[in-house]
């Protein structure tokens, strides 16, 4: 497994394996058992998924030293923001049955998400947080957060995938030294991506699946990504992904299938805003 050391000294696994829609109990423990006898080491949850208990059990069931796992949670939209995001904390802590995250996101750049933050810069002076960072802040709000506070985030975890690849964006991370994370690396199989000419093709040419040619080609470019699936082979597959390398010619070819938009829907659009802010989470 290869590491990426991030903006504060802290060493995470560039590979991990992620729960989201793993809303069953029995479906999402399983999983997370799993892949952690597969050789995952990096776990990617949050509140809004439902499932930390679940990943929590797993973890305890493993028998695994909880230091050589890298936990990630992620806080939901608080409606009280700073008294909000430290009762939010001790919830996902007493699901996870950990006494420490590794890392801790904003999930969603909405609401009073500065005053989340100034709780979670708190929590990470304590010891109780190893990095903390943002998921799907766009570039004005990430740059924003920064300029106006102590600690720049250590991560942004976005969506990466060959049919969105966000180049000019990680360009401005690695400006600001935040580390990509790209999640849905597999754009949730939407529009074909299992079967495009250019990646079977390559496929074909490694003798790997397509799979992981995708996820070789975001390793490469010192991203780290988080795959999900219930499948052990699949699972086992995804992280035998470290033993050769695209060439420079297949990854320009890679570079040709950006649609430079998401697979899924825009962070900016009105409707969006309002059904992702007006969702509770329990």
């Amino acid at each position: 497994m290869r590491y990426v050391k991030l903006n504060n000294g802290v060493e995470m696994p560039i590979l991990g394996f992620g729960v989201f829609q793993l809303q069953d109990y029995k479906e999402c423990k399983n999983a997370v058992l799993n892949a952690i006898e597969s050789g995952y080491r990096l776990i990617d949850t949050a509140a809004s998924y439902e499932n930390e208990k679940a990943v929590g059990d797993a973890i305890k069931e493993s028998g695994i030293d909880r230091k050589e796992l890298f936990i990630t949670t992620k806080l939901w939209i608080q409606k009280d923001g700073y008294d909000g995001t430290k009762k939010a904390f001790n919830e996902s802590l007493e699901k996870l049955q950990i006494d420490y995250l590794d890392l801790y996101l904003i999930h969603q750049p909405f609401g009073d998400y500065y005053a989340e933050w100034r709780c979670m810069e708190e929590l990470y002076s304590c010891g109780k947080i190893r990095a903390i960072g943002v998921s799907n802040f766009l570039e004005d709000r990430l740059v924003d957060l920064i300029i106006h506070n102590n600690i720049t985030p250590a991560i942004n975890q976005i969506e990466i995938n060959p049919f969105y690849q966000r180049v000019h964006y990680q360009a401005i991370m690695k400006e600001y030294n935040v580390q990509p994370q790209g999640w849905a690396p597999f754009a949730e199989g939407k529009e074909g991506i299992f079967n495009d000419d250019i990646l079977l093709t390559l496929a074909k040419k490694y003798n790997k699946s397509v799979a992981q040619i995708i996820l070789n080609w975001i390793v490469r470019r010192n991203i780290i990504t988080i795959p999900k699936s219930t499948n052990i082979k699949r699972m086992k597959e995804n992280i035998e992904i470290f033993d050769f390398q695209l060439e420079q010619e297949d990854i320009q070819k890679i570079s040709t299938l950006d649609k430079n938009k998401s697979v899924f829907f825009s962070h900016q659009d009105v409707e969006m805003v309002k059904f992702i802010s007006q969702r509770e989470v329990k």
